[in-house]
């Protein structure tokens, strides 16, 4: 059996070359800390492969790039971190109305306004009730190392043309500038019917096409919309979560991305003192494993929600388990680089009550 080649990558670096991977044919962006390593990477290495590499002269720009990739059914792929990714919204919506697939990377910084690029869990909110305006959802992917950093990037474009919708990659400054070993596992396919049945290629020699996300006859935004609930609840079908010793657990914590990880650190210190705590880490965040939740509640388990910001995933765990208990939460401020020794206390506390 041939043996995988390892690389020792950033978080950033693994995306891209999960992208490269994936047959990612356009990549537009425009840089901006701490996600700049991605289009930086892309720039030189995209080409080299037959893609298309563009640095807009705005985030705006981009996003709208992307969409016009998206039409003609390329497999397409921006980036940015938070307000980068603000800027991108409007153009996000017209995406999801017009049912267009693309991928989309926030490696999120503080906030609100500038903030900084310190590390955040801030634009959990934005990202799973879709950001900008109208019922619209991007489905949601949160790694927590470098190796899901590039495996999610992968499956996100195969997301993306199966539910035709974009699909959203959230990291943090932590995960993105972090570097460990990752294997790299996929040979670069080439995709070109892709789409075919919908695609912009030109009228030519058959029936015309139309993408647009404007409805101005009778019922047909109605109509339009409960099309796109549906596609949304069928999402379901791919949900991703990981549960770490949670089966004899009497406290589990809740966390996501680079701060779910921390946290299994913080429980492992924790069950050499005897305390049967386990980790409940959603993976897909829209849609969110509410059902795997309620199931833990059912059996009694108590439950902390530990986050990067002041309070947002904490709102979809209690969702999740209302009719048999509640979530504790604890705040680990945005700017502030996490350990295990952080979150030991607040998970023992929880214990003892």
């Amino acid at each position: 059996m041939e043996q995988k080649k390892r690389l020792f990558v950033k978080g950033n670096e693994a995306i891209a070359i999960g992208a490269i991977d994936a047959g990612c044919e356009c990549f537009f962006a425009y840089p901006i800390t701490p996600q700049s390593d991605i289009p930086e990477y892309l720039s030189r290495e995209l080409v080299k492969v037959g893609g298309e590499f563009i640095q807009a002269e705005s985030e705006i720009a981009s996003i709208n790039m992307v969409l016009g990739a998206a039409a003609c059914g390329k497999r397409a792929m921006t980036s940015s971190s938070s307000p980068g990714i603000s800027l991108k919204q409007e153009g996000i919506s017209y995406m999801a109305g017009s049912e267009l697939p693309a991928v989309i990377v926030n490696i999120t910084r503080g906030g609100p306004g500038l903030g900084g690029i310190q590390p955040s869990q801030g634009d959990y909110f934005q990202a799973t009730r879709g950001g900008g305006h109208g019922d619209y959802r991007t489905m949601v992917l949160a790694p927590s190392s470098c190796q899901e950093c590039y495996d999610l990037t992968i499956q996100a474009f195969d997301l993306a043309f199966k539910y035709r919708n974009p699909v959203l990659i959230l990291g943090d400054a932590i995960l993105g500038q972090m570097k460990e070993p990752i294997v790299r596992w996929k040979e670069r396919e080439d995709h070109p019917e892709e789409g075919a049945e919908w695609r912009l290629t030109g009228k030519k020699g058959r029936a015309q096409r139309i993408i647009k996300s404007l409805y101005l006859e009778d019922g047909a935004m109605e109509e339009h919309n409960l099309k796109l609930l549906k596609k949304y609840r069928s999402m379901e079908a791919d949900l991703k979560w990981e549960e770490f010793l949670v089966e004899d657990a009497e406290v589990v914590a809740v966390a996501f991305g680079s701060i779910g990880r921390i946290v299994k650190s913080s429980v492992r210190k924790l069950r050499e003192r005897g305390y049967k705590v386990g980790v409940f880490r959603p993976i897909t965040l829209f849609p969110f494993p509410y059902f795997a939740l309620e199931e833990l509640a059912k059996v009694g388990k108590r439950f902390i929600t530990i986050e990067n910001n002041t309070g947002q995933m904490v709102e979809d765990v209690r969702l999740a388990i209302r009719r048999y208990g509640d979530s504790e939460f604890f705040a680990n401020m945005p700017g502030k680089v996490s350990t295990p020794e952080d979150f030991i206390e607040p998970i023992e506390a929880m214990c003892k009550k």
